[in-house]
């Protein structure tokens, strides 16, 4: 597995140019954390049965971050979506950019704001948008833009896009009112199997309360 949702997420909020990030935390390590999750529900290792993360076939992906995912989620009791998309979203932000740093597809550029504050950048290396992004983002402006049936991945990258709140952002260029028809028509398609849309609902639903929650009680 060359590039995942998780890579993509990222991908899509980070400025090519100069690499700062236009989604701030916890929001964007929730949304990676959901984004493991889906990715393991696509690749049929784990299933949500009873609204809680079950694992269904604990074989390796292959990919160290949703293998250790999906170990953690192994040797737990099963647990609600939204108790993973806290867990897992820990420290995770940093692990998926520096998977994409040594796979060349980022850079890490240190600096100081005020040439006081230390600042992390990840611009891509010739400031040119990554082909791992332009694929993501083409994928999903054909799905917005058409009508007609959506592959599961592309329209899981919708979901977690909209769940963090990127969706004006990404489909900046399209008219708002028909994305957000076109979004919700996509998320109740019959575009994958059972299991796999009702992991990326529940998962929807956690980032969604995770991110209200707070905002809420502060």
């Amino acid at each position: 597995m060359d590039v995942t949702l998780a890579d993509e997420l990222a991908l899509l909020v980070h400025d090519d140019e100069d690499g700062t990030r236009r989604l701030g935390q916890p929001a964007l390590g929730y949304g990676l954390a959901g984004a493991l999750l889906v990715e393991l529900a696509l690749a049929g290792r784990v299933d949500v049965v009873d609204k809680k993360v079950a694992v269904v076939d604990p074989a390796p992906t292959g990919h160290p971050l949703l293998d250790g995912a999906l170990a953690r989620i192994a040797d737990d009791k099963p647990r609600k979506p939204g108790h993973w998309v806290d867990k897992l979203s820990r420290g995770l932000t940093d692990r998926v950019l520096d998977g994409l740093v040594e796979r060349g597809v980022l850079r890490r550029e240190e600096g100081r704001v005020l040439l006081v504050f230390p600042r992390t950048r990840f611009p891509a290396p010739d400031g040119r948008e990554p082909d791992a992004e332009a694929d993501a983002r083409a994928r999903m402006h054909a799905a917005v833009a058409g009508d007609g049936p959506v592959d599961p991945r592309t329209a899981a990258l919708c979901a977690l896009v909209k769940a963090v709140g990127q969706d004006r952002k990404v489909f900046a260029d399209l008219p708002r009112g028909d994305v957000g028809r076109r979004l919700k028509a996509i998320s109740e398609g019959e575009w994958a199997a059972t299991a796999v849309r009702k992991a990326i609902e529940e998962v929807q639903a956690a980032i969604t309360v995770a991110l209200v929650v707070p905002a809420a009680s502060s």
